[in-house]
Formats: C-alpha cells, sequence, structure tokens
C-alpha cells in the first residue's frame, strides 16, 4: 500500500520505532479519512433520492387522503359550535339554507344540503321541536309542507353563522387568495368528473 525508500546508513532502534509509528500514524488517518468520505457519499446518496423523491408529481390516491384529513381536522375544529347550541350538523345545514333560501318543501331541502329525505325529515322534526323553524301546508297542494325559520331561530343562527364564518376564516388564514381560487377551480373539476363518473356508472347498472 505505502512505497517507503530507506536511505542506505545506519539507523538506531530508535529511529526505526519512530519511522514505523509515523506510517501507522499516516494509514490510521487514511483510513479515517475515507470512512468519512464515504459516510459523506451516502448521506449526499439519500439526500439526492429524497429530492428525486419530491419531485414526483403527487398521486391521486394520497390528494384524496390529504382532503379526507383535513376534512376530519375542520369537522373537528368546527363542530364544538354546533353542539354548544344543541345544534348536529344536519340541524346546521337545514338552518343555513332556510337563513339564505327562504322557506322551501321539505323535499327540496335535501338535495341543496346532501341528506336523504330521511334525515332531513329527522332534522326538521328536532328543529321545529326547538321552536327554529315552522311548517306551513302549502295552499296550492296540502301534501306538501314548506319549512321556514321562525323568528326564534332567526335569532338563533345568524348569531352562530357568523362565529361558524369567522372560524372558518381564521383555519384559512394561512391560505393565499390565489391559492384558495386554485383549490376552488381544482375542488370543482373533481366535483363535476366523480358526478359525471358516479350518473354513467348509476345508468349502466339500470340498463
Amino acid at each position: 500500500m505505502f512505497q517507503v525508500v530507506v536511505a542506505v546508513e545506519v539507523c538506531t532502534g530508535a529511529a526505526v520505532l519512530a519511522m514505523v509509528a509515523s506510517l501507522f500514524i499516516i494509514y490510521f488517518i487514511d483510513l479515517v479519512h475515507i470512512d468519512i468520505d464515504i459516510y459523506d457519499v451516502e448521506y449526499n446518496r439519500r439526500i439526492h433520492i429524497f429530492m428525486e423523491e419530491r419531485k414526483r408529481p403527487p398521486e391521486a390516491l394520497h390528494t384524496w387522503l390529504i382532503m379526507l384529513k383535513a376534512w376530519q381536522s375542520m369537522s373537528r375544529y368546527l363542530l364544538p359550535t354546533f353542539l354548544a347550541e344543541g345544534l348536529g350538523e344536519s340541524d346546521f345545514r337545514v338552518l343555513e339554507v332556510l337563513l339564505h333560501k327562504g322557506p322551501m318543501p321539505v323535499n327540496a331541502i335535501g338535495p341543496k344540503v346532501y341528506l336523504n329525505p330521511g334525515s332531513v325529515s329527522v332534522a326538521v322534526d328536532r328543529l321545529y321541536k326547538k321552536g327554529f323553524v315552522s311548517r306551513v301546508e302549502c295552499s296550492e297542494d296540502r301534501r306538501v309542507r314548506n319549512v321556514s325559520l321562525t323568528e326564534k331561530g332567526r335569532q338563533t343562527f345568524v348569531p352562530l353563522f357568523r362565529r361558524h364564518t369567522a372560524l372558518i376564516k381564521r383555519a384559512f388564514q394561512d391560505v393565499s387568495p390565489e391559492e384558495l381560487q386554485q383549490l376552488e377551480e381544482a375542488l370543482k373539476k373533481i366535483g363535476k368528473r366523480t358526478e359525471s363518473l358516479a350518473e354513467k356508472k348509476t345508468s349502466s347498472q339500470v340498463g
């Protein structure tokens, strides 16, 4: 491994020992240097792999899981506000649509709040017992009942909805207006696409 040139001279024992010790030290230093270099190469290789993986485009499944996690976090964050007023999530949806859309038949509420007819009826019954909504038979068709907010319901729900809006704004505080616009557009694309796929699947099963 090493080439040592020895002069033709008479060396004392001490000189020989000194020469051997110096060679050992040089050899030891070289080994440590090599080990450090190997470690650096391995470390740099892992960093390179990590950076390459980050460059890969995100997969749809991973994005979907992130969406679910964000939704669950938002639900845990917002739900206590409803519960403090004795309302469930479905109750809140019904009150919100009545506040913004006005009175409407029971069967028209479900599609607007993404609840099935049974869930809407149960929610309306609960709100009616609390005095938050009224049910009036339609003059044209007595089988239809229009649901509307009462004054008590309005006085209770309007402040609640304002707090709800403030909480949502706080949750989105770190998101820029441009990012919000991009997120909204992306979610609309996903919604339209999945709705179209669901309709095709339903029609093919019926057919």
